[in-house]
């Protein structure tokens, strides 16, 4: 079953740097990624059904941070859908921050369910974007550090539970799940990985393309 959007509806998108994509540098405050994609396709398909898209994306943001804004930055604004990617800077936290440390799945998802309780209570409509991670070739910078084959690796094994538990969190809560990792593995056969996320993590135009028409291919 798809979700149904009806005019006047308020439709949130929150989550990290995948979503943030520099919201709080545009008029619209949507960003340049796949929520604007997604607001201007709708527009174009339904002028006949308004809608207020609102976009909560933090660079850099996980779980647990999220948890921190939650009342303010989403609750408060009681919103009809919400549209939730978190989960890449959970994986490999370790590697990236002297401070870090290895979420455990557990973690991760007992934190994920405390975001969506709330909103399930109140009636709200989920929409839940697995984190993905393509395999590109090379070493990138990912702030001060060096990723290589090594540490896509690990992240790869720290990752996959972490679907895994986003998948159950979806089956739990009747939410609609975007299978996000899926698809650009599948995609990334044809073109290459790179093609969709230079850096295995951050869409390309294309990669925000492909995840808008996907979320799309959710509502009706």
């Amino acid at each position: 079953m798809t979700i149904t959007i009806r005019p006047g509806s308020t439709v949130m998108f929150t989550g990290d740097s995948i979503t943030d994509c520099q919201r709080l540098d545009s008029e619209d405050g949507l960003g340049f990624g796949y929520p604007l994609r997604i607001a201007g396709e709708w527009g174009l398909r339904h002028p006949d059904r308004p809608v207020t898209w609102l976009n909560t994306g933090i660079g850099g943001h996980k779980v647990r941070d999220l948890e921190a804004r939650w009342q303010t930055d989403v609750l408060d604004a009681r919103p009809d859908v919400v549209s939730i990617l978190v989960g890449v800077c959970d994986m490999g936290w370790h590697t990236l921050d002297p401070q870090g440390y290895v979420i455990p799945a557990e973690e991760f998802e007992a934190g994920y369910d405390r975001l969506l309780a709330p909103l399930a209570e109140a009636g709200t409509k989920l929409i839940l974007i697995e984190p993905f991670l393509l395999p590109i070739h090379g070493v990138i910078e990912a702030g001060a550090a060096l990723i290589g084959e090594k540490e896509r690796q690990e992240w790869r094994t720290d990752l996959d539970p972490k679907i895994q538990a986003v998948r159950q969190l979806a089956r739990t809560y009747g939410a609609q799940l975007l299978a996000a990792d899926g698809m650009f593995a599948e995609l990334a056969a044809t073109t290459g990985p790179e093609y969709w996320a230079a850096d295995g993590v951050h869409p390309t135009p294309a990669g925000h393309a492909a995840l808008a028409a996907a979320w799309l291919r959710l509502v009706a």
